[in-house]
C-alpha cells in the first residue's frame, strides 16, 4: 500500500527521486500515465495488469468508455528508476500535470500521484475545506 506525501523537485532533464517508501512497492519499472485532476498516476506492473484487465471489460460500442480508455491509455508508458532512484518524466506527461519544478508525489493506496505543487496546494485546501461533508457521504463504507 502506498501512503504519505513527499516533496521533491524536477531537474533539467525531467528528472524527479521516487521516494524511498516508494520504491520498492513500484518496482524497477513501473506504468506512468495522465491521472485525474491533472495529476499523474504510477502503477506498479502489477496493479497495472489489473487494471488494464478491468478496462478492457468497458463496452467500446460507447462513447465515454472509448474516451477515458484512449485518454488513459495513450499517455501511458513504461519508466525505469535509475540508480540514484529517479524516475525520468515524459515530456507530454510533464505538460499535462504542468510539472516544472516543485512537485509533491502522494501514495494512494495502490497506485502513486505526482502532482504540480501549486496544483496539489490548491487542490488540497479545497477538498480539506469539505473534507467532513465528504467524509459524511461515504458513511456506508465503515469508517
Amino acid at each position: 500500500m502506498f501512503m504519505g506525501e513527499f516533496r521533491h523537485n524536477i531537474d533539467e532533464k525531467g528528472r524527479v527521486i521516487v521516494p524511498a517508501k516508494f520504491r520498492e512497492g513500484l518496482g524497477d519499472s513501473f506504468i506512468i500515465t495522465r491521472g485525474l485532476d491533472h495529476c499523474l498516476f504510477a502503477y506498479p506492473q502489477s496493479e497495472w495488469k489489473q487494471l488494464e484487465q478491468k478496462l478492457k471489460t468497458l463496452p467500446f460500442t460507447k462513447a465515454d468508455a472509448r474516451k477515458f480508455t484512449r485518454f488513459f491509455f495513450s499517455g501511458a508508458c513504461e519508466v525505469e528508476l535509475d540508480k540514484q532512484g529517479r524516475a525520468n518524466i515524459p515530456s507530454h506527461l510533464r505538460e499535462f500535470a504542468q510539472l516544472t519544478k516543485e512537485c509533491v508525489i502522494i501514495g494512494v493506496s495502490s497506485r502513486v500521484e505526482i502532482w504540480c505543487k501549486e496544483r496539489w496546494d490548491e487542490y488540497y485546501e479545497s477538498s480539506e475545506e469539505s473534507f467532513n461533508e465528504i467524509a459524511e457521504s461515504i458513511v456506508d463504507l465503515d469508517l
